[in-house]
């Protein structure tokens, strides 16, 4: 029987999107391993077309799995495609209830290590008296190697397939937003740092966002500067966002989804980061933190994702950060 790999991650889109290289990297390097990436339904724009040998199935928890039946559901769906090893990105109770269910019927498992311990002490102590944690790439490769594929993370290779695509000079992406108001700019400066641009006269700048006050939002902006686009708005689905991102000079986001995804489509990243650091290991794949826009505070990160209250109750990490600290960053990727 031909080899079969289970990979499961159902968390958010930027933890997903992270997902991608590892599994890129394993398709290319095993060609003759099947591998099945089990996720919700938004991640099968990740996966389409990644490579001959990589599969995606959706999982719905919200509706057709639902529970510990609806587990039981997809744990049968699952057996009957003969996996002949399951790697656990996520290692959450949904995903721990599956590879227990496998193991029962022992198939070999491993999980992702997320360093618990280590990431206690680096929001107790700070970045500054502690050791950057292994990146998240590395930790999902590590899942790998102990079901006995090791592989060898390049970060030279093309993930975004179609290279074709030209980027448009000077056109900037920027996602001010983020889930958690501990990765969010703060308003003003947001505002200073559009009108900066709208003063250049040379700039398109693409405003990602979610829906609701964020669109909200965006819209006003873009009425109030001519360089601001809709990108959103503009986007019918994820594809759409990934193949506008391609068109881009550079992105500049929060630590947030588009700054992964800009990241899937090799487009340059100028990233900014406040409550959270990227010493956490969730810095995107093949970004440099010479393009990190962060300011040093003993406190920093308070919050490994940012869904803590600030200690100091208003984030000067963020409203510490100028335009010009983010222009300065920028500057070599537009003229």
């Amino acid at each position: 029987m031909s080899s079969h790999l289970l990979i499961m991650r159902f968390s958010a889109m930027g933890d997903v999107a992270m997902t991608v290289p590892v599994v890129k990297a394993l398709a290319e390097q095993y060609p003759d391993l099947r591998i099945t990436f089990l996720s919700r339904e938004f991640a099968r724009a990740f996966y389409t077309d990644l490579s001959p040998n990589v599969g995606f199935m959706s999982a719905d928890f919200r509706n057709e799995y639902r529970g510990v039946h609806g587990l039981n559901v997809l744990y049968r769906r699952l057996r009957a495609k003969h996996f002949t090893s399951v790697a656990d990105f996520h290692d959450v109770l949904r995903s721990k209830y599956l590879r227990w269910r496998f193991s029962l019927s022992l198939t070999p498992t491993a999980h992702v290590d997320k360093h618990r311990c280590e990431r206690r002490n680096l929001t107790r102590k700070g970045a500054l008296a502690s050791s950057p944690l292994p990146s998240v790439f590395d930790n999902y490769a590590d899942v790998l190697a102990r079901l006995g594929y090791p592989i060898v993370l390049d970060k030279t290779a093309n993930l975004c397939g179609d290279v074709s695509v030209e980027r448009v000079r000077n056109r900037i992406g920027f996602a001010p937003f983020a889930a958690h108001q501990g990765k969010i700019l703060p308003l003003e400066t947001t505002q200073h740092f559009l009108s900066v641009l709208d003063a250049r006269g040379d700039v398109e700048v693409y405003l990602f966002s979610g829906r609701g006050v964020e669109r909200d939002q965006v819209k006003d902006w873009c009425s109030r500067y001519r360089c601001c686009v809709d990108a959103s708005s503009l986007a019918s689905s994820l594809s759409d966002e990934l193949s506008m991102m391609k068109t881009l000079s550079v992105m500049v986001s929060m630590d947030s989804a588009n700054m992964h995804l800009a990241s899937l489509v090799d487009t340059p990243v100028v990233s900014i980061w406040g409550a959270t650091h990227p010493s956490a290991g969730f810095l995107g794949w093949n970004q440099s933190l010479d393009d990190v826009v962060e300011k040093s505070f003993a406190c920093r990160p308070c919050s490994i994702y940012g869904n803590r209250r600030c200690r100091k109750g208003d984030y000067p990490c963020l409203r510490s950060i100028t335009s010009d600290d983010i222009l300065t960053k920028i500057i070599k990727y537009i003229s």
